[in-house]
């Protein structure tokens, strides 16, 4: 038999949720993000799955791109950060993929290039997180250039926001003031929502929609949003207890012995989960578990293989029973917050040796 460890990926969450963001601009395009593997979930099983509905798919890198058109996605891809070397070029265009543009430099690369065909650029500007982007004050003379090159089909106009994910944060009125300002008499389609754009700011819901985080079910926001509340988690970690014992008053679990018994002889669970597995190590004491539909708790250290579970008190609770660690029943960003971390690392992070099951293909 093997190891019980694994996530279960449900095809129709990611479909109700890529809809959800379509509901509320619905004279939008939307370019699924599926970076990353699709977050942890599989990024051409996510691209299958919305291959029907969704305009194209944003990935980070060319890597990333290959791997959806040599498994035979049609759609476009999108390159957010664009592409880091010439060679790349002749790939993007003979595979009709689009890169962002995020400096002059890249501007000068894809002039000198001899393409097959001309590609569509997505122009980024850095209207104020200061990690990618043309200056605002280059934004203009950036558009002019491309335009004006044969390399270049079509141009969207983009940026990223930093802190969409705050509703009550000014810096992404700030980010579209600047945005709005240095687009002035452009006329081409725009794009600045990523998920908390699309849940949270109305105005940020442009020509074009980048529906992320919220395509797995996950919420960006600390708090309860209106919109982010009818999101369905897509992946559900599970494993199973492989032990059982009960450890008396003054004994310890695990490694340095951080946990004892508060009071009578506890029951406690051994699971086949780990840092290895990516299940974050500092998910310390107290993290909840649901076992049996019961909620119940971590205690002690979580090791490399495997981490103890409070089995006191829990019914029909034994070796085999199966333990959910997020899912539809027990929110990732729950888990993350006991973690210190965010969703997207709980998904990112999960490794090869954990089994992959998908459902409602």
């Amino acid at each position: 038999m093997s190891r019980a460890a694994k996530i279960r990926v449900d095809l129709d969450a990611i479909r109700h949720n890529f809809r959800l963001a379509r509901s509320l601009s619905p004279s939008s395009n939307a370019a699924a993000i599926i970076k990353a593997n699709a977050y942890g979930h599989g990024a051409v099983e996510v691209a299958k799955a919305l291959e029907s509905e969704a305009d194209a798919f944003g990935v980070a890198c060319i890597e990333e791109g290959v791997e959806l058109v040599e498994a035979g996605i049609s759609k476009p891809v999108l390159l957010l950060e664009g592409f880091f070397e010439a060679s790349e070029l002749e790939y993007i265009s003979d595979n009709g993929m689009w890169t962002a543009i995020h400096s002059l430099q890249q501007i000068d690369v894809l002039a000198e290039a001899k393409l097959s065909k001309p590609v569509k650029v997505w122009l980024k500007m850095d209207s104020g997180m200061h990690r990618l982007g043309v200056a605002p004050e280059d934004y203009q003379l950036a558009y002019q250039r491309l335009t004006a090159l044969d390399n270049v089909s079509d141009v969207i106009l983009m940026s990223h926001f930093a802190s969409a994910d705050d509703p009550n944060d000014s810096m992404t009125i700030k980010q579209m003031e600047i945005f709005d300002a240095h687009t002035q008499g452009i006329d081409a389609p725009n794009s600045i929502a990523n998920s908390a754009g699309i849940l949270e700011w109305g105005d940020a819901r442009r020509d074009w929609l980048r529906p992320g985080l919220m395509l797995y079910g996950a919420t960006p926001f600390e708090q309860a949003q209106e919109n982010a509340d009818k999101l369905i988690p897509a992946m559900t970690l599970t494993s199973e207890v492989i032990a059982v014992r009960d450890v008396q008053p003054g004994e310890t679990v695990g490694y340095s012995g951080t946990w004892t018994p508060e009071e009578g002889v506890a029951r406690v669970g051994t699971v086949a989960l780990g840092y290895a597995d990516g299940y974050p190590r500092y998910a310390g004491t107290g993290t909840p578990v649901l076992v049996n539909g019961q909620r119940s708790r971590i205690i002690g250290r979580v090791s490399m293989d495997m981490l103890a579970i409070d089995l006191t008190g829990i019914e029909g609770a034994d070796v085999g029973t199966e333990v959910e660690f997020w899912g539809k029943n027990l929110k990732a960003s729950e888990i993350a917050g006991y973690a210190g971390t965010i969703p997207y690392t709980l998904f990112t992070g999960i490794t090869r040796r954990v089994h992959k099951e998908y459902v409602n293909k």
